[in-house]
């Protein structure tokens, strides 16, 4: 009795812990691996620092659809190392 019931539990258990929904694909190939952070920014100062930059508005599924979601704000898109604060530190454009 407690063997079936251990074996009911734990596959009740598996069953509520698989996730419900397919789960989107990332930004695989968009950055590369040392600049992996996509970013939606207002200005580059020479690679050096990006300002005012945000992530995508949305999920971008390649290169074009990066550039087309931060060109609808009005931002260009960029690869960065280390964005704090609305800033990002060495910065470069994603690679084609």
């Amino acid at each position: 009795m407690k063997t079936s019931f251990m074996t009911l539990f734990g596959l009740v258990a598996s069953i509520l812990a698989m996730p419900a929904t397919r789960l989107n694909s990332r930004q695989a190939g968009l950055c590369s691996s040392a600049l992996a952070t996509p970013l939606c920014c207002d200005v580059d100062v020479l690679g050096v620092a990006d300002l005012d930059c945000a992530p995508p508005a949305s999920q971008p599924t390649d290169l074009q659809s990066f550039n087309d979601i931060c060109a609808a704000d009005g931002k260009i898109n960029m690869c960065c190392v280390l964005p704090i604060l609305g800033q990002a530190l060495v910065c470069q454009a994603p690679n084609p």
